[in-house]
């Protein structure tokens, strides 16, 4: 594992598990929907399943109570304490996605769930996804939707002025959102693009604090309040939710992810 991979891992797992039990708690289960689509396509009892940057094993408790054989990996290890003790048989390991710590062919899914994107070399992570998995298997790569008119994008948008300047050429979050973009992302890593799976899944909060709580638990608003603060993240994200409450004072924000399943 080169030192680029190694810092760049132990970074973004360091922001993602800044606030790992909001996230388990909150924010995870915002795409719980998309979760039980794909899994409950391609999981039959005793599949053997791999989540790439399985977080805080929401999506591998899914697999598991489907009869899968699970295993995971993430660059968090506060999330993986989350993940383990939600499945303690799952075989849940720390490590790069660039880097998967298992054999040649050794599953029939491969999952990455909102994960593979955030990789320091996102090919070489697909790459590696092909590599696990058995000839013909399949890969579901997940992304956003199409941010056009989707209602989520504005909080997005709303932490863009708060992060560091992006290096040139850096690709914004919704890059893979494009299908033509997607589907050739998943054939420079050597997968066969099959079809889309596009799936609604609104963000509901009980409340604005809880809004806000989740909302701060991402690894994005991690890098943002490492460089503009607490105050200016939670701001911000209150200004854009004050046109999603509802008249009980719950908070429902739409919106959508585009998964690609490939076959290896």
């Amino acid at each position: 594992m080169s030192a680029e991979h190694q810092t760049t891992g132990n970074a973004n797992g360091h922001l993602w598990g800044e606030r790992a039990e909001d996230w388990a708690t909150i924010q995870e289960g915002q795409c719980r929907s998309v979760y039980e689509a794909v899994l409950t396509r391609f999981i039959t009892h005793g599949t053997r399943h791999c989540d790439a940057g399985c977080g805080a094993g929401m999506a591998v408790q899914i697999a598991h109570s489907l009869g899968a054989r699970v295993s995971g990996l993430d660059a968090s290890e506060s999330l993986l304490q989350i993940a383990r003790s939600r499945v303690p048989s799952a075989d849940l390991r720390h490590g790069e996605l660039e880097q998967l710590p298992f054999g040649n062919a050794s599953f029939d899914l491969v999952t990455g769930f909102n994960s593979f994107q955030y990789a320091a070399h996102p090919v070489e992570a697909l790459r590696e996804a092909k590599r696990v998995a058995i000839p013909g298997a399949t890969v579901v790569i997940m992304t956003w939707g199409d941010p056009a008119g989707m209602p989520a994008a504005q909080l997005v948008a709303a932490l863009k002025p708060l992060l560091p300047p992006p290096p040139p050429g850096a690709p914004g979050p919704f890059a893979l959102s494009d299908k033509s973009a997607l589907e050739a992302f998943a054939t420079s890593a050597g997968l066969q693009p099959v079809e889309f799976l596009d799936v609604d899944c609104p963000w509901q909060y009980a409340d604005l604090a809880t809004a806000v709580r989740g909302l701060g638990s991402s690894g994005v608003a991690a890098r943002a309040r490492a460089s503009s603060g607490d105050v200016a993240v939670d701001k911000a994200h209150e200004d854009v939710l004050r046109s999603f409450q509802q008249p009980d004072g719950s908070y429902k924000i739409g919106a959508s992810f585009r998964c690609l399943i490939a076959r290896a």
